[in-house]
């Protein structure tokens, strides 16, 4: 499974914890994560191997939005920060808008991630 790992900075260590709660399904996975999301996953789970593109304000939500319209990624991951404003939230948008049209997952919370990783993981163990 191709996962993309993105959160905004108020919720990074919601993502690293939800990273290691999982980790055992994620270290068969490909996952690519936006650059400063992906380096503090890989630092605290160094078994996890992760593809890190930029940061998210420097063009890291429109490389992971490519790879889902290339078919390169299978369920998006993202943890939203709903309470921040984001200057960059028209890339947030556009990311979100493609995961819509190529009809992949996406989770934007833990509670939602929890789910489509519970399914995958029944279905890997099969």
């Amino acid at each position: 499974m191709r996962i993309a790992l993105i959160a905004h900075d108020e919720k990074k260590d919601d993502l690293v914890a939800f990273a290691g709660a999982h980790r055992d399904f994620l270290k068969d996975c490909d996952l690519v994560a936006t650059g400063t999301t992906g380096g503090r996953v890989a630092e605290a789970w160094p078994g996890l191997t992760i593809r890190r593109l930029k940061s998210g304000p420097l063009g890291g939500d429109q490389q992971i939005g490519a790879l889902i319209a290339e078919g390169k990624v299978d369920a998006l991951i993202f943890f939203v920060d709903p309470l921040t404003p984001m200057p960059h939230d028209v890339d947030v948008k556009a990311l979100m808008r493609l995961a819509i049209v190529y009809d992949i997952p996406m989770a934007l919370n833990r509670a939602t991630a929890e789910i489509i990783l519970s399914g995958n993981e029944t279905t890997a163990r099969a």
